[in-house]
């Protein structure tokens, strides 16, 4: 076994695996993103849910902002797991889910919790994370393997 490749590979992580955990986050928040706003626009239930939630947090408009939302996410969610138009879906999703955080996740959170005690809260929220991931994504691009890539590929020619 080669000790100096596996520290290595535990210290830097590898290049060679880089595309395929671009494609991973990718293709995983796409579909996530995708399904769920398909089911907030085509599913009853979900369409209500989604509604009742935006009356709750006195969102204005609360019947056109759902459909305009759930469209957000059932489009951008579709673009991002092709890879066709990443950076401007993955802008739209994380300001989605930035706009979530503050109009019903934050006013969630117990008041008087310590500086810690709020960024661990905070940091729970699965829509944290997904904003990360984003952001991530608008970096690094969408990857090798993306309609975007190969797009590129043939305009830079």
């Amino acid at each position: 076994m080669d000790w100096k490749r596996l520290v290595q590979f535990a210290l830097f992580g590898s290049g060679d695996l880089r595309q395929y955990a671009i494609l991973l986050v990718r293709v995983s928040l796409g579909l996530f993103f995708a399904i769920s706003g398909a089911n907030k626009l085509f599913v009853a239930a979900s369409k209500q849910t989604m509604y009742e939630t935006l009356v709750e947090a006195k969102v204005p408009f609360p019947r056109l902002t759902a459909y305009f939302v759930s469209g957000v996410e059932f489009v951008g969610g579709s673009l991002l797991t092709v890879g066709f138009l990443s950076s401007p879906a993955s802008a739209a999703l994380l300001v989605d889910m930035l706009v979530a955080m503050l109009t019903t996740k934050l006013s969630a959170m117990p008041i008087r919790l310590s500086p810690l005690n709020w960024v661990d809260d905070f940091l729970y929220f699965p829509e944290a994370l997904y904003v990360l991931f984003f952001i991530w994504l608008i970096c690094s691009g969408p990857g090798k393997f993306s309609v975007d890539y190969r797009l590129a590929g043939k305009l830079l020619r």
